[in-house]
């Protein structure tokens, strides 16, 4: 389904992390992460050649937005997921961003991952 796609995995939560990315590689993705921080995906964005992206809304350093700021500049589909909901900011920010509560299985976050992807 995702042939290959290199897919940025931003979560701090190390069980959710390998979740996420055995459900990217077993969808035929690849996985770059996980990213625990800001600053680590932001540094791993900068270094490769992304295709898409999972990101947790909260990361050991603050909140995804400059993560999905650039991710969103470079037209990059990604989804983002928490366990307190979408901060109001970035609601505001990018109302049509894909978001989805957790828990969440790491495979319905691909497979939704996966459709926006076919969409585009």
């Amino acid at each position: 389904m995702l042939n290959k796609v290199l897919i940025l995995v931003a979560e701090d939560e190390p069980f959710i992390a390998l979740e996420v990315a055995l459900a990217i590689e077993d969808a035929g993705g690849t996985v770059l992460g996980p990213a625990a921080s800001v600053k680590q995906a932001l540094a791993l964005i900068e270094a490769n050649i992304v295709g898409a992206a999972i990101l947790d809304v909260n990361l050991t350093d603050g909140e995804i937005t400059p993560v999905a700021e650039l991710l969103n500049s470079r037209g990059i589909p990604m989804v983002l997921q928490s366990g307190v909901g979408l901060p109001t900011a970035l609601s505001a920010q990018f109302p049509d961003m894909e978001f989805v509560m957790k828990p969440c299985e790491g495979a319905k976050l691909v497979a939704r991952l996966g459709q926006i992807i076919s969409e585009r």
